[in-house]
């Protein structure tokens, strides 16, 4: 039985290796929160309904989300969760390395909780979860 207090982390991303130095991040920050990984918006979103034989993600969780990725992108999956009365609420925090002006507005528009770039995956994401796991701790997540 998990505890309705803690939170999972849905990581949203198709490239293992920034899978790979993410988890590492945080077992190096000692976060031991569960960690779940989606390849793509489509497979976020059967996580998140509990869709195609997938378990549910039940809250609270905090998505971690890229951008780029193949079948449904991280902006297409942005607006759809935020069409979704059971989802919309979701805390998002994009992890990208799109720099664009309009993917950053895009992501915004559709209430983000913060755009963090990956220039260097290494320190950039050890930046990145100690700022991610510092809101958690502070910010009361919907249920």
């Amino acid at each position: 039985m998990s505890n309705p207090d803690t939170v999972t982390f849905l990581v949203v991303e198709d490239d293992d290796l920034d899978y790979k130095v993410l988890t590492r991040t945080f077992k190096n920050l000692n976060i031991d929160n569960p960690i779940i990984r989606a390849y793509d918006g489509m497979d976020a979103l059967e996580k998140l309904t509990g869709t195609n034989n997938q378990d549910k993600i039940t809250k609270p969780y905090i998505i971690l989300l890229d951008i780029n990725m193949p079948r449904m992108n991280g902006l297409e999956f942005l607006q759809e969760i935020r069409n979704n009365e059971e989802l919309s609420d979701s805390v998002v925090f994009i992890l990208s390395t799109s720099n664009s002006d309009a993917d950053v507005h895009t992501a915004y528009q559709n209430h983000i909780s913060g755009y963090i770039l990956k220039t260097d995956p290494a320190d950039g994401f050890m930046e990145a979860i100690s700022m991610i796991g510092a809101f958690w701790r502070i910010v009361k997540l919907p249920r």
